[in-house]
């Protein structure tokens, strides 16, 4: 699925196919990803995966994040087949893989003889590649992996998206698949105000609305959740950079680092052993927001 209502037009040659992997229901800002994927003419969407987010807050994760992402395509008349399902728990360990539609899309596509890349955004946990790896290792050197998640390098540490599968990670890092990671203190390199979502976005059709009503419903939830950099006027779009970097991948903003072991406490442990991936450094959250911004109101300029 391309959207493709736009004055200009993407060159058949950059075309790529896209899948994005969300805990949609987590929190708030996976809905801004979903929709930025969504009106980006360069993608030929494939598929949308409900992932879990844990099994701590609520026994039904990735349900609520299959719910979320179908509500999401209901606001904008998009065609809800190719929305499934992922693995609803983490990897039970490091050579059991946790079966579902969304490991089985992420297997299809990378096996299937097509000369549009392949990208597969992971906005969660890494649960259903590393599910999809252990089913059918070929897909190793067919797909481009990009993960939010993981602590700050050199050491790593706790994050929350990591410490929801730390087992599948483990998995995904051992093996040949091409990572470009995006760690925690990259993807909080782009922040908003509620004052500029209000101008910017909330304008702009019933997903305008939506996108800020549930992310200011969401801030004023209560408990310890609530992290450092959500100062009451701002918050972090932090899955918005796996959109992003498919649109254009920063291509002096990474190094290439051997992938290492993570323990269960999410420190990086620099064995040697694993082969490199790309872990960022930073992002150009101007050209990331800009651009969800603008397309935000063009969908709603032409479907109103």
């Amino acid at each position: 699925m391309r959207y493709t209502n736009y004055r200009f037009q993407v060159p058949e040659e950059k075309i790529v196919r896209v899948i994005v992997d969300t805990d949609a229901k987590n929190e708030a800002d996976d809905q801004f990803a979903i929709v930025q994927a969504l009106l980006s003419p360069k993608f030929e969407n494939v598929g949308f995966i409900a992932a879990h987010f844990g099994t701590g807050r609520v026994p039904d994760s990735m349900e609520r994040s299959f719910q979320e992402l179908n509500l999401i395509f209901d606001k904008m008349g998009m065609d809800k087949e190719i929305i499934v399902k992922g693995a609803p728990c983490p990897l039970p360990d490091a050579k059991t893989p946790v079966p579902s539609a969304g490991a089985e899309l992420i297997i299809r596509e990378a096996m299937k003889e097509d000369n549009r890349r392949l990208y597969v955004a992971f906005l969660g946990p890494l649960t259903d590649l590393a599910s999809a790896y252990l089913m059918e290792p070929r897909i190793a050197g067919r797909l481009t992996a990009i993960w939010i998640g993981g602590g700050r390098y050199p050491n790593g540490g706790p994050e929350f998206n990591l410490g929801n599968d730390i087992a599948a990670a483990n998995v995904v890092f051992s093996s040949g698949i091409e990572v470009w990671q995006v760690p925690k203190d990259v993807y909080e390199m782009i922040p908003v105000s509620f004052a500029e979502l209000e101008l910017k976005v909330a304008p702009y059709g019933e997903i305008g609305a939506y996108l800020l009503e549930q992310l200011d419903r969401h801030a004023h939830e209560p408990g310890p959740r609530k992290s450092a950099f959500r100062t009451g006027e701002t918050w972090v779009l932090g899955d918005n950079p796996a959109i992003g970097l498919i649109l254009y991948e920063h291509r002096f903003m990474y190094e290439w680092v051997q992938a290492p072991l993570i323990t269960s406490d999410m420190t990086y442990v620099h064995t040697g052993l694993n082969r490199p991936i790309r872990v960022y450094q930073s992002i150009d959250s101007r050209l990331i927001l800009e651009d969800l911004f603008a397309k935000i109101a063009l969908f709603a300029k032409h479907h109103s």
